[in-house]
């Protein structure tokens, strides 16, 4: 288990900020359509 969170640790944060960014973009597009 401790290898494979090491190797999926980088990827994880990655696809976290990506996840985030995405939420926050969507979040904006809805106040400025409403």
């Amino acid at each position: 288990m401790g290898e494979m969170e090491r190797g999926f640790g980088g990827v994880w944060t990655s696809i976290a900020a990506i996840l985030t960014l995405f939420i926050l973009l969507v979040i904006i597009l809805r106040t400025f359509l409403i």
